[in-house]
């Protein structure tokens, strides 16, 4: 079952992490409040561009006026953070994408419409910020056409209890290939960013290197193959 808006809506996202981590799950005020706060900072004259390089990618869940090839430079893509409930379980946890420091991200802009923008951003709290896992900022990303625009961006808190660190190759594949939680596995999340990005002109060598280590495990081919042509 994949995460859907209804979800969101009836807060049965925090509710999954409320039976799993009760603790770590953000009451709706300390969600306002976290939100009021980036809101703050957002740079004058800026618009409601949301970096996508996980499962914003392929499961946005909220209306999007355009979508836009982009790249973060100074942050890459990682499996850097647990998930405990989503895509794995507090016994057996799952790995989610983060951005981590250093090297470049490549992934899809979406501009939310600018009239529904407050509402829906309080919805995509619902879902990134549900335990607080990651700090919004925003930064400028620069689409095919080297036009520079900011975007808001969702990256791995470090000193969160979840954050992963760096975990060997061959940690990740492990998890990867057995986690699994409410809305899916985690190698199901790693096989729809991979096409996601794939359908949009995007190779990313990393995720690449993952799916081929979890196909050969589990002696099934990936979803996608490295030479497939992009579906654009």
């Amino acid at each position: 079952m994949t995460l859907s808006r209804r979800d969101l809506e009836q807060g049965r996202m925090r509710a999954i992490y409320e039976e799993a981590v009760a603790h770590r799950a953000l009451s709706e005020e300390q969600l306002s409040a976290s939100l009021a706060a980036t809101l703050a900072k957002k740079p004058k004259g800026a618009g409601w561009w949301v970096f996508g390089y996980g499962s914003l990618l392929w499961n946005p869940v909220f209306p999007v006026a355009e979508m836009r090839v982009a790249t973060l430079r100074g942050l890459h893509r990682r499996f850097c953070l647990w998930s405990l409930a989503s895509r794995g379980t507090p016994d057996a946890p799952g790995l989610v994408l983060g951005l981590e420091r250093g090297g470049v991200c490549r992934g899809v802009a979406l501009r939310l419409p600018a009239p529904l923008a407050l509402d829906e951003l309080h919805l995509l709290w619902r879902r990134e910020m549900v335990v607080g896992s990651y700090h919004p900022k925003w930064f400028n990303v620069t689409d095919k056409d080297n036009n520079q625009f900011c975007a808001l961006a969702f990256v791995v808190n470090r000193k969160h209890p979840q954050y992963a660190g760096r975990l060997s190759l061959e940690q990740q594949v492990e998890v990867l290939s057995t986690a699994c939680g409410a809305f899916g596995s985690s190698g199901d999340y790693l096989e729809r960013t991979r096409v996601a990005l794939i359908a949009h002109g995007i190779d990313d060598p990393y995720l690449d290197v993952l799916a081929t280590r979890i196909a050969q495990r589990c002696g099934k081919p990936p979803a996608v193959s490295l030479t497939a042509p992009p579906e654009l």
